[in-house]
């Protein structure tokens, strides 16, 4: 499979700025949190071993359900399907580049993650923090739309339960997995 679901003209979308607000995350520590995984198992990825690749997104749209009003207008917001889609296009380079683990992660909750997943033809799990825990714990940069917490959309780099890199923002997101792959040839 290749491409994603969506064409999205990127030009006409409102590109996030960079605003700081995910500087202090190189070298955290991440929390020990078993989320939620698409694959019907926990994932606690304080404990995994070797280099984690998670990319964060703030919502994936369902086919027949309308996005929240303004979804466009909120920089970054649009893109959840192309990125998937692009990390799943590239899971194969991925791994050959040394991810040993490759998640998404939203604040969505199972059941919705679960089907986005099968609906993509995902070949790795979506990890929920419906909760906010994993958010709470890392100050991760979020918005509200329509009342619920979304994350803003970024990529981390993670080994042996640390954060080593990070890119944010994220803009257009359908090149997220190729700046990953950049970022690891390096």
């Amino acid at each position: 499979m290749s491409g994603s679901l969506e064409q999205v003209d990127w030009s006409a979308i409102p590109a996030p700025q960079d605003d700081g607000a995910a500087a202090h995350l190189p070298g955290q520590s991440l929390p020990a949190l078993a989320l939620p995984a698409t694959n019907g198992g926990a994932v606690d990825l304080s404990a995994l071993p070797g280099l984690t690749v998670l990319y964060i997104y703030p919502m994936t749209g369902r086919p027949g359900v309308a996005l929240p009003d303004g979804w466009d207008a909120i920089p970054g917001a649009r893109g959840c399907t192309p990125q998937s889609c692009a990390f799943r296009d590239h899971f194969a380079e991925l791994r050959g580049a040394g991810v040993d683990h490759l998640f998404g992660l939203s604040t969505q909750d199972g059941a919705w993650q679960g089907e986005a997943a099968e609906r993509l033809h995902l070949p790795f799990a979506l990890l929920s923090d419906a909760e906010l825990r994993f958010a709470d714990a890392l100050s991760l940069p979020r918005f509200e739309a329509e009342g619920r917490v979304l994350l803003k959309r970024m990529s981390l780099f993670l080994r042996d339960g640390r954060i080593e890199d990070v890119i944010y923002p994220v803009f257009p997101p359908d090149r997220n997995a190729e700046w990953v792959l950049e970022r690891l040839r390096r």
